[in-house]
Order: structure tokens, then sequence, then C-alpha cells
């Protein structure tokens, strides 16, 4: 089973695009499962979301604490001390930033770190900070844990073709830092 934490603000779209991804997962032939968790629930409130995908029927019904993925679709939140806890050693972060990776304190554990500016992806394409799609894109180019061709459907089926358009830009633009062996 894998598990991803979703960090974000309210409005982003952490709860769509996690929604998303269980019905790609389904579609695939993988088990999906989405808990949502929200503090204030307002817009632009820190929101949190926890996702499992897993080959086998998934029983947890918990948060997460041990994320295998971290996923922060607001580089400002990385100041928050929930941002990066638990993170498995060996565990990948992709954040949505356009700052370089010396300024996100990544912590010693972190593995693999994607950054991709998908803030500006969906102000160029919508005109406002609605970065859920471009982090889909840049989720599926950083792992296989779903098809993309499944993932992009569904996003195109929940939000058009600008939002698939707003996937491939991240996916193809997305900068992956390799954790070098010691």
């Amino acid at each position: 089973m894998i598990e991803i934490r979703l960090h974000g603000r309210g409005g982003q779209g952490v709860v769509k695009a996690s929604h998303i991804v269980v019905r790609a997962a389904v579609a695939g032939g993988t088990y999906g499962q989405f808990i949502p968790f929200f503090g204030v629930e307002r817009k632009g409130s820190p929101v949190f979301g926890f996702l499992r995908l897993s080959h086998t029927p998934i029983r947890r019904k918990t948060q997460i604490y041990h994320p295998d993925i971290l996923m922060i679709f607001d580089d400002s939140l990385i100041s928050l001390p929930a941002a990066y806890e638990g993170l498995k050693e060996g565990g990948m972060v992709i954040i949505n930033t356009v700052k370089d990776i010396e300024e996100l304190n990544i912590p010693e554990q972190a593995g693999d770190v994607a950054l991709v500016n998908a803030t500006g992806i969906s102000e160029e394409l919508f005109g406002r900070n609605m970065p859920n799609t471009s982090m889909l894109g840049a989720l599926a180019k950083v792992t296989d844990l779903v098809s993309k061709e499944d993932l992009f459907n569904e996003i195109a089926a929940a939000f058009g073709e600008k939002n698939r358009t707003a996937a491939q830009k991240a996916y193809d633009s997305v900068k992956i830092i390799k954790k070098e062996a010691e």
C-alpha cells in the first residue's frame, strides 16, 4: 500500500484532485481511498488529505502519519511543523513552487523531490491559483501509481480539456531531483 499525504489551502482543489486519483486508480484495477481533513473549513486555510492506493482492498480508515509521498500544493505550507512530519525514509516529496531546492527545507529522510510551478500553469490557463490538475500531472510523471492515460482522462472528464492541458504542461515541466546514494 502506498500512502500519500496532501497539504494545500482551501480552494486549491486538494479534495477534487484526490477524488480524481482514486477514480483513475479504480479504472486501472487498483484500490483507492481518500480521507479529507479540514480545519476551519474556509478558503485559504490549510487543509490536509490522506490518499491510499493498493493492489489489495484497503481496510485502514485513519489519517496517514508516515507517508510514502508528500504532495504540497502551496510552498508557504513548508514552514508549518506538520508539513514534512513523519515522512518515511526515502519518501518522495512533490512541491508546487518556483523556489530552489535549498529554500524548501527538505528533510534528510526525503528521497526524490519533484518541483513544479503548478500555480504558474494554472494562472496562465485559468487566471487563478488552482494547482490541483497540474499537481496531478507531476504525480503522473514521477510515479507509476496510476496510468497517465487513466488519470488524464479522469481530469478531462471532471474539469474539461483545459485541465488536461494543465496536467500535461506540469508533466512536461516537472523538475525531478534525485537523492544521491550515500
